[in-house]
């Protein structure tokens, strides 16, 4: 039976079902080879060719290209790992990393789910519970309702007490869906009815809360890790600021503009926050930093994160390592000695979107794919030469990151490799060229960029 937690009582995991797609599968499946760990892959009749097949030592079909009925479909999942008899299910991010009720259906079969315990995945997972419990932190967290609201009146009657802007959120949102800003009381109702929808159609569940909004903050998160022996580390910040749709677009660490003793506070919270929730494993506190110095928590994510790279960059440790080491059992390998991190590092993220459209996804067939290359860049990929992007899935095909001793020179490296980069196919736009817009624009250099930047930049466009 497995240690509460997802620890299998400190033996170490020697095999891995890795239930997920594209850049992080690959990703997994490499660090599970270097530790000498057997992995089982499994994928849908979309992913069929995919890359990252070619790194598993055993292949699953697990359903059609419908994420409903293949990647976020337990019962094919669990029945997969269960028939190649793995140790371990390694959910990657996004499908089913944050539902605690798959990481309980894994640990009740035997299995060590690799992530938090399914009751810190739960209260964590619903952000109105994970308020409470940042309060009971200590944390500060941006005026908003107490709980969930079901009467739109009484939503409306929050909003006017905190003051507009407001936004609307879904108590099991996230990736930046299930949130509606509202800045005109007028538009309040309209919206409620919008998100509450929304939030069903995509979460399973309508309720929704309302909080203050921050129109020109700052989104810093910290990465955090946390083990069975009762440490819990922070490995620094990252700036998310970049964003559309309230989806990153760029990310950086540290984050660059904001003073030293405030991120360090900003880290201290986080694990206090950590602690506060018995948190195991790898995962990641979202603060909101406002023009006058201010942090704000907002939410939590229990996994490993889709940028998670930038951290690895600067403070030299193997996240997705540490997390398989934790899930054994050990301590975290370096707890107790501290974590410097050096230089910068910046993370873009490469999607099949068409920003002249509004991010518009452009699926299709890859003809030509060349990523950069040259010295502190790295890519993190499934793209490659007649790989097929399917609709049925994220668009997001690449990473680019980079390493610099400052960050000027971290951002020329970085225009320097998404120059190099070479995605095409009929009727396939990337985001690279806007991308080197945000780079090169002044508040970007500045540092004084923030989370409405990519809105304002779209709205001066012809």
């Amino acid at each position: 039976m497995n240690a509460p937690g997802g620890s299998s009582g400190g033996s170490t995991i020697s095999s891995v079902l890795i239930a997920n797609r594209g850049e992080i599968a690959l990703r997994i499946a490499r660090a599970c080879r270097e530790l000498g760990i057997r992995t089982v892959m499994v994928y849908s009749t979309a992913d069929r060719g995919s890359p990252a097949l070619r790194l598993a030592d055993q292949l699953v079909q697990i359903g059609p290209a419908a994420a409903k009925r293949s990647y976020l479909y337990p019962p094919a999942i669990i029945e997969a790992a269960l028939s190649a008899g793995v140790e371990a299910v390694h959910p990657g991010y996004g499908f089913l990393s944050e539902d605690a009720d798959f990481a309980e259906m894994c640990e009740a079969e035997g299995m060590t789910f690799i992530g938090p315990p399914p009751p810190v995945i739960a209260s964590l997972g619903d952000k109105t519970q994970a308020r409470k419990l940042a309060t009971g932190a200590g944390l500060p967290v941006l005026p908003g309702s107490a709980g969930t609201l079901s009467s739109g009146q009484a939503a409306k009657d929050v909003a006017g007490e905190i003051g507009y802007p407001v936004i609307i959120k879904a108590a099991a949102g996230g990736g930046g869906r299930g949130m509606a800003v509202v800045r005109d009381p007028r538009d309040f109702a309209k919206a409620f009815a919008e998100t509450r929808a929304s939030a069903q159609a995509v979460f399973g569940d309508g309720r929704v809360f309302v909080e203050k909004y921050v129109d020109t903050a700052r989104h810093v998160e910290v990465q955090v890790l946390a083990d069975l022996h009762g440490n819990v580390v922070s490995l620094g910040e990252r700036d998310c600021s970049v964003q559309r749709r309230r989806q990153k677009l760029i990310e950086e660490s540290p984050a660059p503009g904001i003073p030293a003793e405030l991120t360090a506070r900003i880290g201290e919270a986080a694990v206090a926050c950590a602690r506060a929730a018995g948190y195991v494993g790898a995962g990641t506190f979202e603060f909101l930093v406002d023009a006058e110095g201010g942090f704000f928590f907002i939410e939590a994510n229990c996994r490993i994160q889709v940028e998670h790279p930038v951290t690895e960059m600067v403070t030299g440790i193997d996240l997705v390592r540490e997390q398989l080491l934790i899930a054994s059992g050990r301590p975290i390998s370096f707890a107790g000695e501290g974590v410097v991190p050096r230089g910068v590092s910046i993370e873009c993220r490469v999607n099949t979107e068409d920003p002249a459209r509004g991010f518009l996804p452009t699926p299709g067939r890859v003809e030509e794919f060349v990523p950069p290359g040259g010295p502190f860049t790295r890519v993190d990929t499934h793209g490659a030469n007649g790989v097929s992007v399917s609709a049925d899935y994220d668009s997001l095909l690449a990473k680019v990151i980079v390493w610099a001793p400052d960050r000027e020179q971290a951002i020329i490296r970085m225009e320097r490799a998404l120059s190099e980069f070479v995605v095409t196919g009929r009727g396939m736009f990337t985001t690279i060229g806007f991308l080197q817009e945000v780079l090169a624009h002044p508040l970007f250099r500045e540092a004084k960029h923030h989370t409405s930047l990519v809105d304002e930049m779209i709205s001066l466009r012809p």
